[in-house]
């Protein structure tokens, strides 16, 4: 806890009424701060903000005129950049909630960031922590927004914090004991201006790190120089620390875990996830048999390369996650069977050219639908066969049609969901219930 940092009787004005932002208020709330919420949604937006809060409906840029507090803190699913949260900005401080969260949290960090796998690395650590008795409540991105985890009886000694580039951004005192960076690929270029503004961003989670902390990173990846020790992890090279063939992990040598018989993860992308969780609590100073008891039995979490159903020999697998292309690449990577890929939803303005080596060596026909069916129809079809459709439920319809025995049909969709969806959960749960019901 930052014992300088004293709201107590300041204007605390929270942009965002969702769960972050209404954490933020209940903290700021605590520490005796008056507390403002705004939002540009209607009145039945605020409906579990805090009892004392004052409440703004239908913010719009014309609001700024008159604005004024103390501190703006802001939900990360609000482009920081935006011109209307820059019209606020020059009223008043600004900061991002889990950067104000973290003044006030006395336990240590393990922060998570990359452009995929955030989430399972952040489940892995998390039941680690709290195998050692850490506690290691999940946050930020995934799980409890940190202002929540601050609000708990029983603070935990450690969190697993999962930081999206939109937290980082606001980041200023935000220090982890250990940091993770899993991979790095374009992503989000509907609120960056260019890919080294969205790396930038991500790259801030190593801003407050010292020699005394150590850094966890994918072999091979780029990331400048940094203070902490570096300890890398692969499946590509055996140089790296840590090693995996997608079956076993090698550190040092020696086999320390069969993935396989002691875990339901499956492929390279989770064999990183699993390396990167263990490399960063070890380097945390818990011992291996900890470690590797919290590990055994740990299936992935729902729409990450979910297994739905085997039908007529055919998988057909619930990748909903894969919202950008680094994970749709992931999610044809890890697959041993032939695919029927089913991708699509909303046009991000992404460049799919780097997924046609993946399509050529891995999959039998790709099923575009949504928003961007067609674009991808016509950049996909110079490599592979491609059929368009309009909705989720022709999709998996086709992909029934075609796929042979021995294959997988793989919703794993390269983009967001918001099209057809409200998220990719919405998405992934409409595929399962699709899937169940064919015969």
């Amino acid at each position: 806890m930052n014992e300088s940092f004293n709201i107590s009787g300041k204007h605390i004005a929270v942009f965002g009424a969702g769960r972050s932002g209404v954490a933020a208020a209940a903290l700021a709330l605590r520490e005796g701060a008056i507390v403002s919420m705004w939002d540009q949604g209607d009145l039945e937006v605020f409906k579990n903000v805090p009892v004392g809060v004052e409440i703004h409906a239908d913010l719009t840029i014309r609001d700024a005129e008159n604005f004024s507090a103390d501190m703006i803190v802001l939900s990360p699913g609000i482009d920081t950049y935006s011109p209307l949260v820059q019209a606020f900005a020059v009223k008043a401080y600004l900061m991002g909630e889990t950067e104000f969260a973290s003044r006030f949290y006395r336990g240590e960090i393990i922060g998570i960031t990359g452009t995929n796998g955030k989430t399972t690395t952040t489940e892995l650590v998390s039941r680690i922590l709290k195998e050692a008795g850490k506690g290691g409540t999940p946050c930020g991105n995934y799980g409890m927004p940190l202002s929540e985890v601050i609000l708990v009886p029983e603070i935990p000694a450690a969190v697993s914090l999962e930081l999206s580039s939109f937290q980082l951004e606001t980041i200023q005192t935000l220090h982890p004991h250990v940091s993770i960076w899993l991979n790095f690929a374009p992503d989000h270029m509907d609120r960056y201006p260019t890919v080294e503004a969205y790396k930038n961003a991500k790259l801030r989670i190593f801003e407050n790190q010292t020699r005394a902390d150590t850094v966890i990173m994918r072999f091979g990846e780029e990331i400048g120089q940094v203070a902490p020790k570096v300890i890398t992890f692969s499946t590509e090279s055996v140089d790296a620390d840590f090693y995996s063939d997608g079956k076993t992990i090698i550190h040092k040598s020696n086999v320390i875990l069969d993935i396989e018989a002691k875990t339901a993860l499956r492929g390279l992308h989770n064999a990183e996830n699993v390396m990167a969780a263990i490399a960063a609590c070890m380097a945390y100073g818990i011992e291996s048999e900890i470690i590797f008891r919290a590990l055994e039995g740990y299936a992935p979490p729902p729409h990450r390369c979910e297994l739905v159903r085997t039908l007529d020999g055919v998988e057909y697998l619930n990748d909903s996650k894969a919202t950008n292309l680094h994970a749709l690449q992931c999610g044809i990577r890890s697959q041993s069977r032939p695919v029927i890929l089913i991708a699509g939803g909303k046009d991000k303005g992404l460049d799919y050219t780097s997924v046609l080596p993946f399509l050529e060596k891995q999959v039998i026909e790709v099923i575009t639908f949504g928003e961007i069916a067609h674009p991808l129809a016509n950049l996909f079809k110079t490599v592979v066969t491609c059929s368009t459709v309009s909705t989720l439920d022709q999709a998996v319809h086709h992909a029934r049609s075609v796929a042979p025995r021995g294959s997988t049909v793989l919703l794993s969709p390269g983009t967001s969901s918001f099209d057809q969806f409200k998220g990719y959960e919405h998405r992934g749960n409409v595929f399962r219930d699709i899937v169940q019901q064919l015969h």
